[in-house]
C-alpha cells in the first residue's frame, strides 16, 4: 500500500489527510456491509432543499455480467486499470425537480455525496478514483437512464494494491507526491482575485 499523507498548511482530519485516488487496487473483496456502510454516508450528505438527486448504479466482481456491462463504459485507458477494483458505482444526478425545474445544484449535491461515500470508505481502509473518463451516452443506453437524469461518473472503490504492478506512466503518477494550488490562488476577499487577508499573516 502507498501512503500519500497531504501535505497541508494548516490541521485538517485525517481522512481527509489519508484520502487519495489511487489506480492500483488489490483483488481482495469488499465486504458487503462495508460497502453499504458506504452508500449510507452518501445517503447522508446534504442537498439543496433536501432534492438528494443521487441514484447510484453498482456493480461488483462477483457478477461478471453487471461489472462487465459497467466497465465497458468507461474510456479503453481507464478501463485498463479500473478492471481492477472489485467494485464499479455509476453516480447519476437527478437534473430537474419533479416540478420540472432544472436543478442547477444537482451535480454539485452528487459531489457531496461522493465526498461522503469516499470519506466513508477512507474510514474503513478502501480507497475511491472517481472517473470523468466515461461515456455518459453509452452509460444512458445500457442501463435505460431516462432524460431527466445524467450520468455524472464512475467511482471504483477497493482495497489498495501494488502500485508496481501499474503500467510504467501510471505507476511514476501513482508514487508522485500530492500537490494542490495554494490557499492564496483561490481564498478571495473583497473582489476576485483579490486573496483573502486571512492569507496574509
Amino acid at each position: 500500500m502507498t501512503q500519500k499523507l497531504a501535505p497541508t498548511e494548516y490541521p485538517v482530519h485525517d481522512f481527509i489527510r489519508s484520502r487519495w485516488s489511487p489506480r492500483a487496487f488489490s483483488d481482495r473483496a469488499v465486504e458487503p456491509e462495508k460497502l453499504l456502510s458506504l452508500l449510507e454516508a452518501a445517503r447522508w450528505a446534504p442537498s439543496s432543499y433536501n432534492h438528494q438527486p443521487w441514484s447510484f448504479i453498482v456493480a461488483t466482481k462477483e457478477d461478471a455480467t453487471e461489472y462487465n456491462r459497467l466497465l465497458s463504459t468507461l474510456v479503453e485507458f481507464n478501463q485498463g486499470w479500473a478492471k481492477n477494483a472489485p467494485i464499479l458505482i455509476l453516480a447519476v444526478a437527478k437534473i430537474r425537480t419533479d416540478d420540472g425545474k432544472t436543478n442547477r445544484h444537482a451535480f454539485h449535491d452528487v459531489g457531496l455525496a461522493l465526498e461522503n461515500l469516499i470519506l466513508q470508505a477512507t474510514s474503513l481502509g478502501l480507497f475511491a478514483h472517481q472517473i470523468g473518463g466515461f461515456n455518459p451516452d453509452i452509460a444512458r443506453e445500457k442501463y435505460q437512464i431516462p432524460e431527466d437524469y445524467e450520468p455524472a461518473t464512475v467511482v471504483t472503490v477497493g482495497y489498495p494494491g501494488d502500485p508496481q504492478n501499474l503500467p510504467d506512466g501510471l505507476r511514476d503518477r501513482e508514487l508522485a507526491p500530492r500537490t494542490r494550488k495554494p490557499l492564496t490562488e483561490f481564498v478571495f476577499t473583497g473582489k476576485w482575485g483579490h486573496t483573502s487577508p486571512l492569507l496574509k499573516g
